[in-house]
């Protein structure tokens, strides 16, 4: 059972639809107060987000910010801090995925997936070191993918920077370990977004996938967050650097 986390604070990136706000959503259940971010284009969504978390009787704030921009970064944890009073967790949920084969991949494309998934990752990692190593407390989750593991066709730049996340998160765990601070990595599969609808737009695929898992179904936003509010709890205050498959058996490791 995760205990109870009344209290506690987390800051989610990429918060304004799918996983991300399935998440902040569900660090709001199990009692956190949540700061949700996501790109100013996602404003008015992200505004809806942090209503439906005051709705749960929690505090909200919703702040505005490129992750893949250091001055945003600098300026958003910032502001995060100031308003929520502190950070406990931070979920690096952020990620973008533009479907291209190697070949016809443009270096832009490759630039700014990596930018957002990996560098945004640990741009925001970064900046919200110094608060959590003072305070000798944090709790760093980092949302990755099956596809760093294993890839699939027209994914190679979003599966090289889910890679980048899950080497990230072990040589983290490794250096922020002695300051009370942990660093895991979740890695979804399958799962029905507007994401991840780029994997299912053909029925035959979306059927090859519910094949291949083990549960016979495919994901729902709503499956990845126990999985996060356990790296975000002190129920894992004794788990760090790891990776952990929510993709209903897909990947059987």
């Amino acid at each position: 059972m995760v205990k109870s986390s009344n209290g506690r604070i987390a800051l989610v990136t990429g918060a304004s639809r799918g996983i991300g706000r399935a998440l902040a959503l569900g660090l709001a259940d199990d009692g956190f107060d949540v700061v949700v971010n996501d790109i100013e284009r996602q404003r008015d969504l992200l505004e809806g987000v942090a209503e439906e978390i005051r709705g749960k009787s929690r505090r909200a704030f919703a702040l505005s910010a490129d992750v893949s921009n250091k001055q945003q970064v600098t300026d958003m944890v910032a502001a995060a801090i100031a308003r929520a009073g502190q950070i406990d967790a931070v979920v690096n949920n952020a990620g973008i995925l533009i479907a291209r084969s190697v070949d016809e991949l443009d270096e832009s494309e490759w630039d700014a997936v990596l930018d957002v998934n990996a560098k945004g990752t640990f741009l925001v990692t970064q900046a919200l070191l110094p608060h959590m190593k003072a305070r000798r407390y944090g709790r760093i989750v980092n949302i990755a993918s099956i596809g760093g593991k294993h890839g699939a066709p027209l994914q190679a730049h979003y599966s090289a920077s889910k890679a980048a996340v899950m080497g990230f998160t072990r040589v983290l765990a490794q250096e922020v370990g002695p300051f009370g601070i942990t660093a895991n990595a979740v890695c979804p599969g399958i799962i029905v977004t507007d994401m991840g609808r780029t994997n299912l737009e053909d029925p035959a695929i979306a059927q090859k996938w519910i094949d291949k898992t083990a549960l016979a179904r495919l994901g729902q936003p709503e499956d990845v967050a126990g999985p996060v509010c356990f790296f975000a709890s002190d129920a894992s205050a004794f788990v760090t650097g790891q990776t952990l498959n929510v993709c209903g058996g897909i990947v059987l490791s």
